[in-house]
């Protein structure tokens, strides 16, 4: 079995697991404004997810040679290790309801918002747990001021937020009646942005020419793809569904801190600890089994007015298929190197990687236009949390550990 021992190679594990997590949420919401239905796509990206698991367990979990002390992933399987095979399932419960959770935020609250406030609040409440539970291994006067850094950066995404909001509502506004089409009030029919084209492919009701990114006819054309329809409706409750995937988020990593570390003695005496790998692998088992039966529940019961569809339907929509497994394989890999580093240097130091909406955010600035043509106190929000996730990110790596 092969472990990250040293400083560097978990600082290392934590770079890539930040690139690797801050990407596949773009990859997703790409999907769901091109109309794709979630359940869908999340169904998909549960089944690379958990193939990433098999990967990273089958290679650097059987890499070397199978000691009492560190078993091999094989050797674990058949151990007397349920107490913390349950913890790790706990956590890959939590963490596949949050991701779930945020999928539906996105539409409402936007990529770049939805993963400050989320990651913020994992490390608010997840990094201070694990902190504790590894016995205080990291250096508590670096630790805490970035700890400090994510809750300012939790307030000034909320205020961004706030502030893009009140840009579209005035763009939106600003529209005359003959380019809105009666299509871009609020108080119009929902009917209005019924999708009608062939999304996939960009046939938007029979735009002739592609809106600029930022203008109010970029926000209608998107609604009228998207296969979550948001413009009307409230902010309150993708706030409240952001905040609800932002609790999951921060119960899952130490979840696993107690999986493979038994702080709490529930291991029998002789039984080794459960490795990073097996852990890993309990975990993404858990994670694929609840996303499999909430996905398919919300095909024929489906949540916030997305349209209903059908196992038949899903098996048969290839449309995206090959971005939404990309997705599951870049968030499996991600968490996986997030693991690792974390066992190395420590959990609480390795939540830097909830630093991802830095990723997530060029992405939605990059490839969907988020923020185009905003006003300047939108963009002055902005400058200031990315800021704030740049100290923070190397203020959490700068008070790594070592487990002894």
């Amino acid at each position: 079995m092969y472990l990250v021992e040293n400083k560097g190679g978990a600082i290392a594990c934590m770079l890539f697991s930040l690139s690797f997590l801050g990407t596949w949420p773009a990859i997703m919401t790409l999907l769901e404004r091109r109309g794709r239905l979630p359940q869908h796509t999340y169904l998909d990206y549960s089944i690379t997810n958990l193939l990433a698991a098999v990967i990273i367990a089958l290679t650097f979990g059987q890499i070397g040679k199978d000691t009492p002390e560190r078993p091999n992933f094989f050797t674990q399987l058949s151990q007397d290790n349920w107490p913390s095979v349950m913890f790790a399932m706990a956590g890959g419960v939590v963490l596949s309801i949050g991701n779930l959770a945020t999928q539906y935020a996105w539409p409402f609250v936007g990529l770049s918002v939805t993963e400050v406030i989320t990651s913020s609040m994992a490390v608010l409440l997840g990094t201070t747990m694990n902190y504790f539970l590894d016995d205080k291994i990291n250096r508590a006067e670096i630790l805490f001021p970035g700890v400090g850094c994510f809750l300012i950066a939790v307030c000034l995404g909320s205020a961004v937020h706030s502030s893009n909001s009140a840009d579209n509502r005035t763009k939106l506004n600003s529209l005359s009646r003959q380019t809105q089409e009666g299509a871009t009030d609020s108080s119009m029919p929902k009917e209005s942005f019924s999708n009608k084209g062939d999304t996939e492919n960009g046939n938007t009701n029979g735009i002739a020419e592609k809106a600029k990114a930022g203008t109010a006819d970029f926000l209608v054309e998107m609604e009228s793809r998207r296969s979550i329809k948001v413009l009307g409706k409230g902010t309150v409750l993708g706030l409240a569904i952001t905040f609800f995937a932002g609790v999951c988020f921060s119960l899952f990593s130490p979840a696993f801190n107690l999986a493979t570390n038994d702080q709490w003695h529930k291991l029998k005496n002789g039984v080794p600890h459960l490795v990073v790998y097996t852990a890993f692998f309990w975990f993404s088992v858990s994670c694929f089994v609840i996303a499999i039966i909430l996905n398919i529940t919300f095909l024929y019961l489906p949540v916030l007015k997305v349209p209903k569809s059908s196992l038949e339907a899903y098996l048969k929509d290839w449309k995206g298929r090959g971005w939404a497994f990309l997705a599951g394989l870049l968030c499996g890999f991600g968490n996986g190197l997030q693991f690792m580093g974390g066992q190395a240097a420590g959990y609480a130091a390795a939540d830097a990687v909830q630093a991802l909406p830095l990723v997530s955010t060029f992405w939605g600035i990059i490839v969907f236009g988020e923020y185009r043509k905003s006003s300047r106190r939108t963009y002055i929000l902005l400058a200031a949390m990315l800021a704030m996730f740049i100290v923070a990110i190397g203020v959490l790596m700068a008070s790594s550990g070592h487990r002894k």
